[in-house]
């Protein structure tokens, strides 16, 4: 197995066909076939799988896909230490429930390392997405929230995949409303003063459980319910159907509006927000920096809210 190699397959996944990926490469589609096919047969896995209409990538080609690009990742962070060689784009992903400060972090990431070209990506996405996406090295880091209800189920999920999750903060429930609704007014709120109003949560796709629910208290019945993919569009139910979402309430004015206010909910638990990482895969300087600028976002927007 060679760099070289290593380079082929994941050019050819990000391709999605072998005859893109040869011209990208600038070698002739045969050559880069029999080179995947020895490095397969070398490894005795089927990274790709062949059919009339092109490729697709097996599972077992998904996890070596997240190691290959792993060790190109060091290799190029080595080679522009020692030998001052710049290596073509760089790439970063992070999966994450939906949370302002991680969008600001990531903004500052880009700023610090995009340089002149950079493929760099940020999945506000679903929980079992965001372990999965981790499982398989396609993020370098998952951000979500553990709590005593969704802990035992999750925290046997990510250590069974070989991950991690480390807590940076811990945060009492909130609701967001909009500033017209009548409960932004309030000191706090309590669940009977949010019985009249639409609850509008995250839907999960298949996995769409209380266990993987991004909000907390989500086993507790509401008459009116509204489950949404984006963040952007829950705020705009929120502030245009009187809603609200149950959350840690921090929330940053700037990149969401002062449309938006977290009113503090008077409720037992906490959220434990933190990150999940791969046991298995080294810490890089880009992945160092984010996760200090997501600090330093969590530090200045709790400040905000209490």
């Amino acid at each position: 197995m060679t760099l070289q190699q290593l380079k082929y397959v994941v050019a050819t996944a990000e391709k999605g066909t072998v005859s893109e990926a040869a011209q990208s490469l600038f070698i002739s589609q045969p050559s880069l076939t029999n080179a995947i096919r020895e490095l397969e047969k070398e490894m005795n896995i089927t990274i790709f799988i062949r059919t009339n209409k092109g490729i697709t990538v097996s599972k077992e080609g998904e996890v070596f896909l997240g190691y290959a690009r792993q060790v190109l990742e060091q290799a190029s962070l080595l080679e522009e230490k020692y030998c001052g060689k710049q290596h073509g784009k760089r790439q970063f992903c992070i999966s994450t429930q939906h949370y302002s400060f991680a969008v600001n972090a990531f903004v500052d990431l880009i700023k610090e390392f995009g340089g002149d070209e950079y493929d760099f990506s940020i999945r506000e996405t679903q929980t079992h997405e965001i372990i999965e996406d981790v499982a398989r090295m396609k993020s370098e880091l998952g951000i979500l929230y553990l709590n005593d209800f969704n802990e035992p189920v999750l925290s046997k999920e990510i250590k069974s995949k070989e991950l991690k999750f480390t807590e940076l903060f811990s945060a009492k429930p909130h609701v967001f409303v909009g500033s017209a609704n009548p409960l932004a007014q309030k000191k706090s709120v309590t669940l009977d003063d949010l019985l009249p109003y639409p609850y509008l949560s995250f839907e999960q796709g298949e996995y769409n459980s209380f266990y993987y629910s991004e909000e907390i208290l989500s086993t507790i019945k509401r008459p009116k319910n509204i489950r949404v993919r984006d963040r952007a569009t829950l705020f705009n139910l929120l502030i245009g159907l009187n809603g609200y979402t149950i959350c840690s309430g921090v929330i940053d004015e700037k990149l969401n509006g002062s449309d938006i206010v977290a009113v503090p909910l008077e409720a037992e638990g906490s959220m434990r927000i933190g990150i999940v990482t791969h046991k298995k895969v080294l810490s890089n300087p880009l992945t160092e920096f984010y996760i200090n600028a997501l600090k330093k976002y969590i530090g200045e927007e709790t400040r905000l809210t209490t």
